[in-house]
């Protein structure tokens, strides 16, 4: 492999291995990453890392939901100025989930995947320690500043790496680790908050620190973001030594020296952008509302107790592992649509007889069934997002796409949701809406999205 011939990512032809992908190639985990012939242990490794960070993820989620009226009480807050602390926090973390991706697209995925991960979870205990909800609210602001950029980064490692036929399966599968995440936060509620008080969930999760040194140790830099870079050098040189260069590579390398932003509305990739973000936008504006709010829902409208909740989110987020798991054989086996197409619908036909059911048994049952394809659809989201843009620009692509997607659903859709519960009294009106917005998603992706399934990254986009 040391002096094989690669295929350069975003060319179409065959390229000898550059000075960077050369002393890479030295490493085994490396040369095991760059064999998308099979499955080595390195692959694994990647996947493990990726789906931990998710476990951590849906972990936080879950736990600043399940803790919200304990948080409230504490602080002696009312549910907009939560909404509003809330806000912040989602504005500030947007930041992160631009920058993030940007700098892996600068000095490479593994670096900051790790860096990231040592951020988030060496600030998340310092939580448990807020004095104040404005303290709370700024400590809470940097967990989430680096923690939205670790499964954007993290997401692109995998999907860079894994061989094509198999690439919405394991991002779906590592996606499910959010529901056993947010499982575990449920258990922690249940067994320790109540008995214990809502800072001790800050303080558990700590141990994920060696989760950075995990990456740094077994997970090797991307061969995709390696050979782009070689390509740039090669390029540049070239071009310093008043050389003439092909076609494609002067228009590539005129690409690559625009501003990241303006790259993504250039013709070849104006199209890409706005599905993907238009996409991404309807997901997180769906779950914002139900994944914030359905505690409250529960407790305000059912009576329910934080234990009663709380027993219903573990079985909830576990039952959505289901729906990853299929959700990510489907679109790999029978193409991104209708993947797509049978969750969004099976999740919006469920929800809307579960948001009017009364009896506990109903609300069991039918919550047990709407998860499945609403939480399933997170893991195709990933794929789906990753593969609409080529690798010069992935990591300021998907930190595009995703800021607008957090700006939309995270900081402005909440006024929305919180309007409708304060002029109609519950948030049945709120939730109403999330059914005609998956149906919608479904059409769209249906319609106007192109087919990337089983498809190797360079021949997406270029």
């Amino acid at each position: 492999m040391q002096d094989a011939l690669v295929d350069a990512p975003d060319a179409g032809a065959a390229v000898v291995a550059g000075p960077l992908e050369s002393r890479h190639l030295k490493s085994q985990i490396y040369r095991n990453a760059s064999d998308t012939s099979r499955l080595t242990s390195t692959h694994w490794h990647i996947a493990w890392a990726n789906g931990l960070g998710w476990g951590f993820d849906g972990m936080d989620g879950a736990i600043l939901a399940l803790v919200a009226p304990m948080v409230m009480k504490d602080f002696e807050i009312d549910l907009p100025t939560f909404r509003s602390g809330i806000q912040i926090i989602s504005l500030i973390s947007i930041i992160g989930l631009y920058l993030w991706p940007w700098l892996a697209d600068r000095y490479g995925r593994r670096n900051i995947l790790a860096l990231n991960i040592a951020v988030f979870s060496l600030a998340m205990p310092l939580v448990a320690l807020s004095p104040t909800w404005g303290g709370f609210i700024a400590i809470y602001s940097v967990v989430r500043f680096a923690l939205n950029g670790e499964w954007a980064v993290g997401s692109m490692l995998v999907a860079e790496t894994w061989p094509a036929r198999l690439r919405g399966v394991v991002l779906s599968v590592d996606r499910s680790a959010w529901g056993l995440g947010a499982a575990l936060a449920g258990v922690i509620v249940t067994f320790v908050v109540t008995e214990w008080g809502w800072r001790t969930a800050y303080v558990l999760p700590v141990g994920v620190a060696f989760l950075a040194v995990y990456v740094r140790l077994l997970c090797p830099e991307s061969p995709y973001w390696v050979r782009t870079q070689d390509r740039k050098q090669r390029i540049n040189e070239r071009q310093a030594a008043g050389h003439a260069l092909s076609v494609d590579d002067r228009e590539w390398i005129e690409k690559t020296r625009k501003p990241g932003l303006r790259q993504l509305f250039m013709p070849d990739l104006r199209r890409n952008t706005i599905m993907a973000t238009v996409v991404a936008s309807m997901a997180l504006v769906s779950y914002s509302t139900v994944g914030l709010w359905m505690p409250l829902f529960l407790a305000q409208q059912h009576h329910w107790s934080t234990a009663e909740y709380g027993s219903f989110y573990i079985s909830w987020a576990l039952f959505s592992t289901l729906g990853f798991w299929l959700g990510g054989w489907m679109i790999d086996r029978f193409g991104r649509r209708l993947g797509f197409g049978v969750l969004l619908l099976e999740a919006a036909v469920f929800m809307t007889i579960w948001i009017f059911a009364e009896g506990k048994v109903a609300l069991w049952v039918l919550g047990m069934a709407w998860s499945f394809g609403f939480i399933g659809v997170w893991g195709p989201v990933t794929a789906y997002t990753a593969e609409m843009y080529p690798t010069r620009i992935r990591g300021v692509g998907n930190g595009f796409s995703w800021s607008m997607a957090f700006l939309i659903g995270a900081v402005l859709w909440p006024f929305v949701s919180v309007w409708l519960r304060q002029v109609t009294g519950s948030f049945v009106a709120a939730f109403l809406l999330i059914p005609v917005i998956l149906v919608s998603m479904a059409a769209i992706i249906w319609f106007y999205s192109p087919e990337n399934a089983r498809k190797e990254l360079d021949q997406i986009a270029v």
